[in-house]
């Protein structure tokens, strides 16, 4: 059997519904969060409240008096428990304004829906393949106050993904309103020039991914510059090897955009500090 986490409660996943008038479902009124387990543990799960935070005040929606970093650690670890997730997994955690009412919501409470499953690899695992790319041209992404947040409105993704697939594509590269190169269908963006790191500026409208930042904080504790800056076609094609990076699946390799190819040396190098601070996560200071 396997269970989920919602409304206070651990089900069965099988008996499971959604309301007719749950608003995640009606309006996309909440958001998300993607995490990576490993060794049983819930990564980054401090990065990952900070932005649940952050989120649910941009939305307007209240989390309760009871929801707090402790809280929401222990349900994780119990579910992990209950699901036999003692190794790798991926969990979804899905926030949602718990109320009635259209457009204009009755109250504001916010509830959120857990659910887990185990993954083959208990580490961060590079690509043996690298990842084919290109630009997504048909829709642009609004730059705006909420651009750089997880939420319920996925569907400019779901259309990249769609065009990636149709092309043959591995990933589809998104732009702005201003046509800079921001991000993938899935994942935040970094390319490489001269050992030098380049990812988009939040100002751009990317989203703020958690593990975009340990990817940062990775590379400036080792010593690798890293510059948050406005990237467009040219930048793509000069630089020297290009990866896309996401809490669950880590760092991804890409080899090729049109007809340029790249190298993954940086990528392979990261992946190991990435793999050491996650074994080192949890574990009781020396």
């Amino acid at each position: 059997m396997s269970y989920v986490f919602h409304k206070g409660e651990f089900l069965d996943d099988s008996a499971t519904h959604i309301a007719k008038d749950n608003r995640a479902f009606r309006f996309g009124d909440g958001f998300f969060e993607s995490l990576r387990i490993v060794n049983g543990n819930a990564l980054f799960l401090e990065s990952h409240f900070a932005r649940i935070t952050a989120t649910a005040q941009a939305l307007k929606i209240q989390p309760g008096a009871d929801f707090s970093l402790h809280s929401l650690r222990a349900q994780v670890q119990e579910l992990l428990q209950r699901n036999g997730i003692s190794e790798g997994g991926r969990m979804r955690i899905t926030f949602y304004r718990k109320s009635t009412g259209f457009y204009l919501p009755k109250q504001d409470e916010m509830t959120y829906f857990i659910e887990a499953e185990p993954l083959p690899d208990n580490e961060f695992v590079l690509n043996p393949t690298g990842r084919q790319v290109d630009i997504f041209m048909d829709f642009k992404k609004e730059i705006n106050k909420l651009s750089v947040f997880k939420t319920l409105n996925c569907q400019l993704y779901v259309q990249a993904a769609i065009h990636a697939r149709d092309k043959g594509l591995d990933e589809a590269l998104i732009q702005n309103s201003k046509l800079s190169i921001i991000e993938s269908n899935s994942s935040n963006l970094f390319i490489v020039s001269n050992g030098v790191l380049y990812t988009p500026t939040l100002d751009d409208g990317p989203v703020a991914g958690t593990m975009r930042m340990n990817i940062i904080n990775l590379a400036l504790e080792n010593k690798i510059k890293v510059y948050e800056c406005t990237l467009n076609p040219h930048n793509l094609l000069a630089a020297d090897e290009m990866f896309l990076t996401n809490a669950v699946r880590g760092i991804e390799w890409v080899v090729g955009y049109r007809t340029k190819r790249y190298f993954n040396d940086m990528s392979k190098k990261l992946v190991g500090y990435l793999n050491e601070s996650a074994k080192a996560y949890g574990q009781p200071a020396q």
